[in-house]
């Protein structure tokens, strides 16, 4: 399991420190698209979360993620299906 997590989130060409910054700015733009009002840690969060899940549907689609910007798009669209499944839990 460790290594699907570390290849998830150390894309070619992306560090630890670029993957946070991916991750910060995933998840304030899942936050404006999802109207949500969260803090700076849980878009950090729902940032790093969703590039985990946009990674994995990436490779389910059979789309290649490397990069600031690809990963920035997979992650974005992760933390949002995220965001989406969270509120719906929350809503219960």
């Amino acid at each position: 399991m460790d290594g699907e997590v570390y290849s998830a989130l150390n894309q070619p060409g992306v560090g630890w420190f670029t993957m946070i910054i991916i991750g910060l700015l995933a998840g304030w733009i899942a936050e404006r698209v999802t109207d949500s009002d969260h803090g700076l840690f849980a878009n950090l969060l729902f940032g790093l979360i969703g590039a985990f899940v946009g990674a994995k549907l990436a490779e389910f689609a059979e789309i290649p993620v490397f990069g600031f910007f690809r990963t920035l798009i997979a992650a974005v669209v992760g933390a949002i299906i995220v965001l989406f499944l969270w509120r719906k839990l929350r809503a219960r």
